[in-house]
């Protein structure tokens, strides 16, 4: 099949994009691989009208919503290949299926590496998170543990006293004499022994056993890319503590000619709302790239 645009990846970003180019009557079509960022939280909030919805609802009512647009078609599967051959994308899709377009959008979201301490993994996006904007309200101001996993950690340390009684596990860092009297100042209580695990809802057992119970965790990530093909498109990828993400520029733009990127995997630190409005830019930029 030909299309004037393939979008990679189905969760907000993706779907955003979608919607000003089905209401443009533009061919297009979505390829989800069904692993959006956020699937291990039970709702998502700070998004204007959607607020504790039920996370899979609001992808859920987007999908239906979309596919009234007869233009638009859904594909589920990985893209695992994606040539140029002369003004057209060719897209390889699970090995077994493929599709062309004059352009192409990722908004396939980004891998989060979690630090490997006992119990984190099992307990992630359900009580210990990465953005206290999405859940610090709903620990009613109460223990909050951070754990320390990368240099972001004493920025979100400084913040996190907005939403609670916070406890900063060092967990084998170190932080400057200075940035230590900083955040005292702010009420954070500087625990410097080791985790050992992490179990119940959240309860951090220390190195010398000792527990602490806390009402939720936060915890900085890595947020990885973790597409090869990306970076064989020949897209520009910038890098910082917080990770890698697809530099864009205002229009959601790539260093790929007729390569557009929104959401998670071309903005650090994301939300729903953010990547709505990013999907909604790279849309309405790739309808109109195809006409000027």
């Amino acid at each position: 099949m030909n299309y004037d645009v393939a979008i990679i990846g189905g969760s907000y970003a993706g779907l955003a994009a979608a919607l000003p180019l089905g209401r443009a009557r533009r061919g297009v079509v979505v390829i989800d691989a069904g692993q959006r960022r956020n699937r291990f939280a039970d709702h998502s909030h700070g998004f204007l009208t959607q607020d504790g919805t039920a996370a899979s609802e609001i992808a859920q009512i987007g999908k239906q919503q979309l596919l009234q647009y007869k233009t638009v078609d859904w594909m589920d599967g990985f893209v695992k290949r994606i040539e140029r051959k002369e003004d057209n994308f060719h897209l390889c899709i699970d090995g077994t299926d493929a599709v062309s377009a004059k352009k192409i959008i990722v908004a396939t979201g980004v891998k989060d590496q979690l630090p490997e301490i006992k119990g984190l993994a099992e307990r992630w996006g359900k009580s210990i998170f990465h953005c206290p904007y999405c859940h610090g309200y709903e620990l009613n101001q109460g223990r909050i543990g951070l754990i320390a996993s990368s240099e972001n950690a004493v920025h979100m340390a400084m913040m996190l006293p907005e939403w609670g009684s916070v406890t900063f596990f060092l967990n084998g860092q170190k932080i400057e004499a200075e940035i230590q009297a900083q955040l005292i100042e702010r009420g954070v209580i500087i625990e410097q022994r080791i985790i050992k695990e992490i179990v119940g809802q959240s309860e951090i057992i220390l190195e010398n056993e000792e527990h602490l119970s806390m009402d939720g965790i936060f915890v900085t990530t890595q947020c990885l890319i973790s597409q090869d093909w990306i970076a064989h498109l020949g897209c520009e990828i910038e890098k910082n503590v917080m990770g890698e993400v697809i530099k864009t520029n205002a229009l959601k733009e790539t260093s790929v000619a007729g390569v557009f990127a929104c959401g998670d995997v071309a903005r650090l630190g994301g939300s729903v709302s953010l990547a709505v409005g990013d999907g909604t830019m790279a849309g309405v930029a790739a309808h109109r790239s195809l006409i000027f």
